[in-house]
């Protein structure tokens, strides 16, 4: 008798150390040591009793989608709710390509709606390319050191793909700079940033990274002058549980996307034999007259076959590999912060110290030395802040991912 069906797990309002790895395999012998616990592509309450708790595979409730398509839909209605609540609309798009006597390069459409008061038109649109993204970043990083900056897709290099001025490439990497923006877009702090804003309005760029805009905050230079003369003697708890949490994040991302690659390079393998196979049936049909109408009809289902396998492949190579690329690129930003934050920590740490070392009758403690404090709080609150938004995206994002390809596996058997 099929017992009743268990619940999936929630996020619901438990501490990070108590919720079980996700990722963590059964086996002790293969992941060595117990790994910190860490939320993961956890469903929220409300999805996992209502949704998907399927005994045997059978819906328990007769209003639940029919198909993993249909779920996916509603779950992406879900995750837009919040839509009539922005402010700010970013998008990218029409790459055009610019040749010149010294370069050749390629700009994109970036195109701003909004209704913030700190911008003084409704709308622009100004053209851009790939090292104006890069400058927007580095300056985010300057000026906003605590809090985790979206990544940017790596200069030069995409897998699988050789010239940087193909239609795959360039849409492949329009894709990953409209993310980026909106990650931004979608920040509480990032997006009021005066360099975001330069970037979104400015018709002429360049005028502004000459001038250098001198608008580091004073936090941003406390961190920036940071040296590595300071040594933390430990994390916090928490703190150590998210390091813990990327570097294993990190493995087994990296672990899934060289099996996904070698996947893809054995279906285009095996793509290249059905293309050779399907019209020797065809030809043995033009000399057996009689056995002609089957063998044309072996042939056509070969073809169908080569078309369903290049559009698995395609899906994968451009909607599956960039998201593990992306969020490999998210857990070392995100470990550049945390090696951030511990660099203040160890620089309070060591202030103490001093202040410690030549207090004699107990003086106020020094105004630098509550300002170091501040910055150490204000950083863990920024990071603590930025990683349960980041887990969040996360959730949505692969649970889109995954589902998105079960559909596609499913589309390609029944073709």
């Amino acid at each position: 008798a099929a017992s009743a069906p268990k619940p999936l797990p929630s996020s619901g309002p438990k501490s990070l150390r108590e919720m079980p790895h996700p990722l963590a395999t059964s086996s002790s012998e293969e992941m060595g040591p117990a790994l910190t616990p860490s939320p993961d592509l956890l469903l929220p309450r409300s999805i996992a009793d209502k949704d998907l708790s399927l005994p045997n595979g059978t819906p328990v409730d007769t209003s639940s989608p029919a198909s993993s398509s249909s779920l996916l839909n509603r779950l992406q209605l879900d995750d837009d709710l919040d839509v009539e609540t922005r402010d700010l609309f970013v998008t990218v798009d029409d790459p055009k390509k610019h040749v010149c006597t010294m370069e050749t390069y390629i700009t994109y459409r970036v195109t701003t709606k909004t209704t913030r008061a700190e911008f003084d038109l409704p709308e622009y649109s100004v053209r851009r390319r790939y090292q104006d993204f890069d400058w927007l970043r580095n300056k985010l990083e300057e000026s906003q050191p605590t809090h985790l900056i979206p990544p940017l897709p790596e200069k030069f290099v995409v897998k699988g793909v050789v010239d940087r001025f193909s239609e795959e490439f360039v849409e492949t990497r329009r894709k990953a700079l409209d993310k980026f923006l909106k990650r931004i877009t979608d920040h509480p702090v990032l997006s009021f940033n005066e360099h975001f804003n330069v970037f979104l309005t400015a018709k002429d760029l360049n005028a502004y990274k000459k001038q250098g805009m001198a608008l580091l905050s004073k936090m941003g230079e406390s961190v920036k002058y940071v040296t590595g003369g300071y040594k933390l003697r430990s994390r916090p708890l928490e703190f150590a549980a998210i390091g813990d949490y990327l570097d294993t994040f990190s493995l087994k991302l990296g672990t899934i996307d060289r099996i996904a690659q070698r996947i893809i390079k054995e279906q285009l393998e095996y793509l290249v034999e059905l293309r050779e196979y399907g019209p020797v049936y065809s030809t043995w049909g033009g000399l057996e007259v009689e056995l002609s109408e089957p063998l044309e009809g072996v042939s056509a289902c070969i073809g169908n076959c080569c078309t369903a396998l290049e559009e698995l492949s395609e899906d994968m190579t451009e909607d599956f590999l960039p998201v593990l690329r992306e969020y490999t690129l998210y857990a070392e930003s995100m470990k550049n912060v945390l090696k951030k934050r511990d660099q203040v920590q160890a620089e309070y740490e060591a202030k103490l110290e001093a202040v410690a070392l030549k207090r004699e009758d107990r003086p106020k403690v020094p105004t630098d030395v509550e300002k170091c404090q501040d910055r150490v709080e204000c950083f863990n609150a920024d990071l603590k802040a930025d990683m349960e938004r980041w887990q969040n995206n996360k959730r949505q994002d692969f649970r889109q991912l995954l589902m998105g390809m079960a559909d596609k596996n499913i589309q390609y058997y029944e073709k």
